[in-house]
């Protein structure tokens, strides 16, 4: 079995179909092939799950008690930054670490670091991360 490969244009990447009084409009002029790169890139990041990323690291520890202390920064967490996803998580031997957020540059991750870093003082950004597609009408 095969599956169809979807074609993505550049001007559907971006198009924005909530065009206001006065907006103006954008003409592409490029060579055909950036779209097929385009194309695979967006395929690629599919099959992967998600895109690569950065994410901020708020805990992470090997201590005995290294499982509750992690649920306890992560419902911390939650307490303060609702609107920020959390991801456990525990890796061999024995460390239980907490990663927040969904970023595409570092530049994206910085600002929410800053404030993460009033209540997680050590917190530090992660790169290289799988993450979900964020919502570009977020930012």
């Amino acid at each position: 079995m095969c599956d169809a490969q979807i074609f993505t244009r550049t001007v559907d990447v971006i198009a924005n179909d909530n065009l206001y009084a006065g907006a103006g409009r954008i003409n592409i002029t490029q060579d055909p092939r950036i779209d097929t790169l385009i194309s695979r890139s967006i395929a690629a990041d599919k099959k992967l799950g998600g895109m690569e990323g950065f994410r901020i690291q708020i805990y992470r520890s090997g201590e005995r008690n290294a499982r509750e202390e992690a649920d306890k920064a992560r419902a911390k967490f939650i307490n303060a930054f609702p609107d920020i996803e959390t991801y456990p998580l525990f890796e061999k031997p024995n460390y239980f670490k907490v990663r927040v957020g969904d970023y595409r540059t570092r530049l994206e991750a910085a600002k929410p670091l800053y404030e993460i870093r009033k209540v997680f003082k050590d917190a530090y950004i992660i790169e290289g991360e799988i993450i979900n597609f964020p919502d570009l009408n977020k930012y």
